[in-house]
């Protein structure tokens, strides 16, 4: 059975997604408070968080980037929250975030959001072989990244984005379709948000005036390739 934590300091919306979830066959944690939350997965770490952006001490954001800080790296985290600009999509998936889903919600869409991201870490965890392309190494496993043998801290989405470029070198892929494998297709976050994760990419496989290995196909994609 997974199990979810779900952080939320609003009884209402607490109860109800506990109650569908738990109808649905998960273990359910609940807590309404941001530091709790770090406490909990300190002590017994969840499959999945569901994390309200809003509350009274931590905000979700900072929540995300301690968990990330923490090392829980595979650990898939869901957003939640009533913002639904731009701005707060990116601020909350560059926090560490796997996934943003705003208020109100129909309760069958959150729990394709879940069970998609569940999916995608199982996923992961099968395929096992390391990927390589020129300097580039991934391992699905750990999902850490290297380039000439030196680590790179990338967040969960960073990751997802570069780990499908690399499943997929030297073919041109489009936005449309990078979209749906990373954010999925019913993501409120938008296609410009691509470029900005991109950009957040090619900054840190780059450094030290190493050579672009993601491409630009004006106006169709983005290709990965030596």
């Amino acid at each position: 059975m997974k199990r979810i934590l779900l952080v939320d300091d609003e009884p209402q919306i607490t109860t109800f997604i506990q109650r569908g979830l738990v109808y649905k066959g998960y273990e359910v944690v609940t807590v309404d408070r941001g530091e709790l939350a770090l406490d909990r997965v300190r002590e017994s770490p969840p499959d999945l968080v569901v994390l309200d952006v809003m509350l009274p001490d931590l905000d979700g954001c900072e929540v995300c980037r301690r968990l990330r800080a923490a090392g829980e790296r595979n650990l898939p985290v869901l957003m939640l929250t009533a913002r639904d600009s731009l701005p707060d999509k990116v601020a909350g998936l560059d926090s560490g975030a796997d996934d943003y889903i705003t208020k109100p919600f129909a309760f069958d869409e959150l729990l394709a959001r879940i069970r998609a991201n569940l999916r995608r870490v199982e996923d992961t965890a099968k395929r096992g072989q390391k990927l390589e392309i020129a300097d580039l190494v991934l391992d699905p496993v750990s999902r850490q990244v290297w380039r000439g043998g030196k680590s790179i801290e990338l967040t969960a989405r960073e990751y997802d984005l570069l780990e499908l470029l690399t499943h997929n070198a030297g073919q041109v892929l489009t936005k449309e379709i990078i979209f749906e494998r990373v954010w999925g297709y019913d993501n409120e976050a938008g296609l410009e948000v691509i470029k900005v994760y991109i950009n957040y990419l090619r900054a840190k496989l780059n450094e030290a005036n190493k050579p672009d290995l993601i491409h630009t196909v004006r106006g169709i994609g983005y290709i990965l390739k030596a």
